[in-house]
């Protein structure tokens, strides 16, 4: 059997298991010490031990349960309630405005986790039902909310970049800059969308009654402190990492304890909250090294078969495409992969294949990570079977159906092409804001 048919096999193997319902690890990394052991016998159980002490050795991989603790905390502690409040009675007089100030909910909540599932269970639980209660309509604000989440893995700290700096060999902090004007690119559309809307279909986004919009200047000025808290956390952990004042490391160090000094200063650092916080992180930090673990052997094995280089040349020499052509196919596997797997399973199963292709048909492998991002999620919002559709529908009121919940994303998965079509014909709307802090 040819190497090409091998790496085939592998992959059609991965994806049956997948659809079989194995997890991911035990799908990916099963698949890789079969073909191993299969191809070099006994030498092949090499590959799972020098990936494991791989792994022990990347110190960056410190950074992933730092950022998941920070995020818990800012999320069982509540203060993006105080943001929501502080939106409500900012936003509440224009026409849309709570869809609106959602977005920027979301926006500052990315800053604050960097998991679009935290994203999305945030607005569920505290923006949907307050926007429900004040005659939103239920589509729009439901795809309001889906949306929104979407950009938690855009905007740094972006713990999905982070795993894909550590798969791809690129720079943390160029990839988290790299996202940045992407993802508030990508806010901005959301937001004059609905103002959009709203202007021409008032009933969609009514303006607040005048009783909860009446309150003092001096409370309106209070709750405009509880916006600027997260803005503090994220200026205490991302300007002394890109001045170069600390590693990566140390920053999310920072990050997470200028969060818990926050939460302990609010009062909010329950024990129960504590444990709660610990206990998460533990579990969403093992399934990441899990996955990691079993990427990097899967990516052994596809080294050792030189699949990158047969899989370029079937692309460039015996199809004829041009590179283009190839990377538009590879963010269409996305949207397909992105029925029925995560933003971080993905990664892993393509990374050893699309990573060093796209390396040689010359494009920039930081640029690549935030098409990567958007396309993924671009997949989660996607019918039949979108990631997001179903945690939305998991989550959101009964009143809300799951016909809803497709209806509600049209536009804004249309809005994510076109920023997606924007950064892929621009590439310095990407690119800009890391080379001009870094010089690259």
């Amino acid at each position: 059997m040819s190497y090409e048919m091998i790496a085939i096999f592998m992959f059609a193997s991965m994806m049956l298991m997948l659809m079989t319902g194995q997890r991911v690890f035990g799908a990916i990394g099963g698949v890789a010490a079969i073909a191993a052991l299969a191809l070099w016998g006994t030498g092949g159980s090499e590959i799972p031990f020098s990936a494991a002490m791989k792994l022990m050795k990347w110190y960056p991989l410190l950074t992933l349960p730092m950022f998941i603790f920070m995020g818990y905390v800012l999320s069982e502690s509540r203060i993006a309630d105080d943001l929501y409040k502080m939106f409500h009675v900012w936003m509440g007089p224009v026409s849309g405005g709570l869809a609106i100030g959602t977005i920027f909910l979301m926006v500052l909540v990315s800053a604050m986790n960097g998991l679009s599932v935290a994203g999305m269970a945030i607005g569920a639980t505290i923006a949907l039902p307050e926007l429900l209660r004040r005659g939103y309509d239920k589509r729009m604000v439901t795809g309001v909310i889906q949306a929104g989440s979407s950009l938690g893995i855009l905007v740094p700290p972006s713990v999905v970049l982070v795993l894909y700096a550590m798969i791809a060999r690129q720079p943390v902090g160029q990839l988290w800059l790299a996202g940045v004007l992407p993802g508030l690119m990508m806010a901005g559309f959301f937001v004059l969308y609905i103002a959009i809307r709203c202007r021409f279909q008032p009933h969609l986004g009514p303006v607040l009654p005048a009783d909860e919009r009446n309150v003092s200047r001096g409370q309106k000025y209070r709750l405009l402190l509880a916006g600027v808290l997260p803005i503090v956390i994220f200026a205490a952990m991302m300007v002394p990492f890109v001045n170069g004042w600390t590693s990566l490391v140390e920053s999310s160090a920072i990050g997470a304890l200028t969060a818990f000094l926050a939460a302990v200063l609010k009062r909010r650092m329950t024990w129960t909250v504590f444990q709660t916080c610990l206990k998460n992180t533990l579990g969403i930090t093992c399934m990441f090294m899990w996955i990691i673990l079993a990427a990097l052997g899967f990516g052994a094995v596809f080294d050792g078969l030189g699949a990158v280089k047969a899989i370029e040349n079937l692309f460039t020499e015996q199809l004829g495409l041009n590179p283009w052509m190839i990377l538009i196919l590879m963010q269409l596997s996305f949207l397909i992969m992105g029925t029925f797997l995560d933003d971080t399973a993905m990664l892993v199963i393509v990374a050893p294949l699309y990573v060093p292709l796209v390396g040689a048909l010359g494009f920039d492998l930081v640029w690549y990570g935030v098409l990567y991002t958007i396309t993924t999620q671009i997949a989660y919002m996607t019918p039949p079977f979108g990631y997001n559709l179903f945690l939305m529908r998991a989550m959101a009121p009964k009143e809300i159906t799951m016909r809803d919940i497709y209806g509600s994303i049209t536009p804004f998965v249309l809005v994510m092409i076109f920023a997606l079509a924007l950064v892929m014909a621009f590439p310095q709307i990407a690119l800009w804001l890391p080379e001009t802090i870094y010089g690259k």
